[in-house]
């Protein structure tokens, strides 16, 4: 979830984009995530969606050292 080629943006029969992510385990299954008017807002979402993930990620690594004395 945190890399954006895991993402892609389907159109639905009522005109809104839909993001949806990949199953990491079967590339077949994707995720609805979340619907938007447009095309930017769907994409929108998804960066927002990547950055979240991505700071997770950071995070398993420890603590991060901001100040040494």
């Amino acid at each position: 979830m945190a890399d954006k080629k895991n993402w892609r943006i389907t159109q639905l029969a009522n005109g809104y984009y839909q993001t949806e992510v990949n199953d990491p385990n079967n590339e077949d299954k994707w995720f609805d995530v979340t619907r938007r008017e447009t095309l930017d807002g769907a994409e929108t979402a998804i960066n927002g969606s990547v950055e979240h993930f991505s700071k997770k990620v950071e995070f398993l690594d420890g603590p991060k050292v901001v100040k040494t004395f």
